[in-house]
């Protein structure tokens, strides 16, 4: 049975050969660099056409050496972000070297909020394909630090967030509340913003309780006098209950004040998960919020 390749298939591999005769034969002429790169380029695109990413992401790559070698460097960084993506379909870890290789080339550039995007794009690749959360914590940092550097504060507590849901789910509460209340306080003076504070603060109190019983009394006092706001929420009512409960070691009131919670404010994965973690230091719990 013969197989029949895609018109673009077949022609990209044409363009790849020409390319890279080329670029053997006239290595150092600038005009012929420049049409290898033009192949490279056409190439690696009708490799994407013919869905063949691996293909595609090798020929960008290409295409990002030779326009290295011409002094263009934004063309090259866009290059090696085109190689990222189509890498991002077959093979992660190639995927991350050339975003790596392009932020490198961005942040040489003094593009900093160009750099942070593609800092997220690999922190994401290590969430959902690598599953690596410590080394996907590192990039989201990184992200948040170049967005503070620029300004946009926006989406650095986007980033600091992610760091502060992911360092409590690995148990790093002290990290996780410098985070939490440092984006409730960026916030709660922000008229467009203010209302996601008390969740911020929610989710400190939360962390500070794991800790520590006491630790998250004095918390939730702090909070109160740092925005009055908070004190009327159902976030703050919720957390006197727990601690009521707790100090009761009362762990039906407990369960009863978080279902009365969940009934009208749906409560996520990463908050149940946090206050089971609080609910089995009650003695005799069992150990669920049912």
């Amino acid at each position: 049975m013969t197989v029949v390749l895609p018109y673009s298939f077949k022609e990209s591999q044409r363009f790849s050969g020409e390319a890279v005769l080329l670029f053997l034969i006239f290595p150092s002429g600038h005009h012929k660099v420049e049409e290898a790169c033009e192949m490279y380029c056409r190439a690696a695109n009708m490799f994407k056409m013919a869905k063949n990413w691996s293909a595609a992401g090798n020929a960008f790559c290409k295409t990002a050496r030779l326009q290295m070698q011409l002094q263009n460097k934004h063309d090259c960084a866009t290059s090696f972000i085109d190689a990222g993506n189509a890498y991002k379909k077959s093979d992660p870890n190639e995927a991350i070297k050339c975003l790596n290789a392009a932020i490198d080339i961005y942040t040489d550039m003094g593009r900093f909020t160009i750099a942070a995007k593609h800092h997220i794009s690999i922190a994401e690749i290590y969430e959902s394909e690598l599953v690596d959360i410590e080394k996907a914590i590192a990039h989201y940092e990184q992200a948040a630090d170049y967005y503070k550097g620029e300004e946009s504060n926006s989406s650095a507590n986007k980033c600091l967030l992610k760091v502060g849901a992911y360092c409590a789910q690995l148990e790093q509460y002290q990290k996780a509340i410098e985070i939490y209340e440092q984006v409730g306080a960026n916030t709660m003076d922000n008229p467009l913003l203010k209302y996601s504070a008390k969740e911020y603060f929610f989710k400190a109190a939360l962390c500070h309780f794991i800790v520590d019983e006491l630790n998250a009394k004095i918390a939730v006092e702090k909070y109160e006098e740092m925005f009055p706001a908070f004190s009327d929420s159902r976030e703050c009512k919720l957390l006197k209950k727990l601690l009521e409960a707790h100090e009761e070691q009362n762990s039906e009131a407990f369960t009863e004040a978080v279902k009365e919670f969940d009934s009208i404010s749906r409560l996520d994965q990463w908050h149940t998960t946090l206050l089971l973690r609080i609910k089995k230091t009650i003695q005799g719990d069992e150990g669920d919020l049912k």
